[in-house]
């Protein structure tokens, strides 16, 4: 039976609520799957008994305990002391303790306690008023199982089914910082990692398109030249080892055609490049996944959306198809 790690998140925002709602779909759906909430265990029970789900969710304490318990629903608090109810949204306490989670939840992933963790959002914008460091989510995560390129994919389908899938080659950076950030090495493992993502997701074709940074693909150097210096020789050297892999293109175009069928997955130059038309054809089922890790990570696609916390307004939708996804990469065990 699959054990996953499902984080809270910043409990002044939605992250609670969408992660319970989610779980709730997915235990009338899923007989084989054991969910541990990872938080503030009086935030989870509230929630819980919002949704009509376990009055008192029992305490994590080790897949072999658990493999002898009839429950399926858990949660793992780590702190000693119980968060203050009613907090502000962007509270310091709950930042800090959303950070508290995602490193406990990644622990127990190397540990083998759990076969993925899916984390609900956080504010970078407020972890970083505390005086944290903190880059991002993918990058905290990185840093603990000391993973040196992760990398970010985006996935999602419309309401037709169609399915678009950006791996980003930069992740969370100020647009002027991009191109000095962008090489050889970190375009080409991009690329490794988009045609390894398809693999997993176990797709019949493994078609890698590759973005320009700049417009036009930089018209043969008159608009840049970084497709020239940086990001053709990556694709050469795919192409030379095997990978299915074409570009750079002007990104203006390729997404068109990667939405047509013409491609399985972009690699993209940096982030809004990449998430613009993903959210524009995806924005309630997008899910974030790192690739790179040791471990299975998703998340919904979506911040916490303070202007809606405790209202019981969210959609979990990109929650419950961030769990399906990490169901569906880790791997089961007893």
């Amino acid at each position: 039976m699959r054990s996953l790690g499902i984080t809270l998140g910043d409990v002044t925002g939605i992250g609670p609520e969408v992660a319970l709602k989610a779980v709730a779909r997915e235990l009338g759906a899923d007989t084989v799957t054991r969910f541990v909430l990872i938080g503030d265990a009086a935030v989870a029970d509230h929630y819980c008994g919002l949704l009509g789900l376990e009055g008192a969710v029992p305490a994590w304490k080790d897949r072999d305990t658990a493999a002898g318990s009839g429950s399926r629903l858990y949660v793992h608090d780590p702190e000693t002391q119980p968060l203050p109810a009613d907090l502000p949204p962007g509270h310091p306490a709950a930042s800090l303790a959303a950070l508290r989670w995602l490193e406990a939840g990644a622990k127990l992933c190397l540990e083998g306690q759990l076969d993925g963790l899916v984390t609900a959002p956080v504010s970078k914008q407020a972890i970083l008023e505390t005086g944290t460091p903190f880059v991002g989510q993918t990058e905290f995560l990185a840093a603990i199982a000391g993973v040196p390129r992760p990398a970010m994919m985006l996935l999602g389908h419309d309401d037709r089914g169609r399915w678009l899938r950006v791996v980003l080659a930069t992740t969370h950076l100020p647009l002027a910082k991009v191109a000095a950030a962008l090489d050889f090495d970190s375009v080409f493992s991009a690329i490794q990692r988009a045609d390894e993502a398809c693999r997993l997701l176990r797709l019949d074709r493994r078609r890698v398109a590759v973005c320009g940074l700049n417009p036009h693909a930089g018209e043969g150097g008159r608009l840049g030249t970084e497709e020239g210096t940086v990001i053709a020789p990556a694709v050469e050297k795919a192409r030379a080892l095997g990978i299915d892999c074409h570009g750079p293109f002007s990104a203006d175009t390729l997404f068109h055609r990667v939405y047509a069928g013409d491609f399985d997955v972009v690699v993209a130059m940096y982030h809004d490049q990449g998430l613009v038309p993903l959210k524009m054809v995806a924005f309630e089922t997008g899910v974030n996944w790192t690739l790179g890790l040791p471990f299975v990570r998703t998340s919904p696609d979506h911040g916490t959306a303070y202007d809606i916390a405790g209202r019981g307004e969210a959609d979990p939708s990109s929650m419950s198809a961030a769990i399906r996804l990490a169901r569906e990469l880790g791997t089961p065990s007893s």
